[in-house]
């Protein structure tokens, strides 16, 4: 039991914090960042990010679940928290560094990518 545990611990931590960050980005993006939806564009392209995050989400839970989604939903994880850990760090050069919350953000994203390939390694 410990091993399947440890195999999905990528999963286990990403489904919880990327469903509420998609609560947060489409129904209250003040909540913990400075930014807010000004324009009903704004507003479609929160409520976008939130449909989204919700589908990986779900699709990891779906790989939990069903183990012959394991490898695909573990190689979008990865790919997911990769893409947003990068991109935070495109920004840290180009933009500056951000909150705390955000800088935490993108240790734990790396972290999970890793750990995802990690995993995904270990099971081929």
């Amino acid at each position: 039991m410990k091993t399947t545990w440890q195999k999905n611990l990528h999963l286990y931590i990403s489904i919880p914090v990327v469903a509420v960050a998609a609560l947060v980005y489409g129904f209250q993006p003040d909540f913990l960042f400075e930014m807010s939806a000004q324009t009903t564009d704004e507003s479609n392209i929160y409520k976008a990010i939130m449909g989204l995050y919700f589908c990986f989400a779900v699709f990891w839970y779906i790989g939990l679940k069903q183990t012959s989604y394991w490898k695909a939903a573990t190689i979008s994880n990865m790919l997911f928290m990769l893409g947003l850990g990068l991109g935070r760090l495109i920004s840290f050069t180009t933009d500056g560094f951000p909150s705390v919350v955000l800088l935490l953000g993108t240790i734990g994203e790396l972290t999970l990518a890793v750990y995802a390939y990690w995993q995904f390694k270990k099971a081929n």
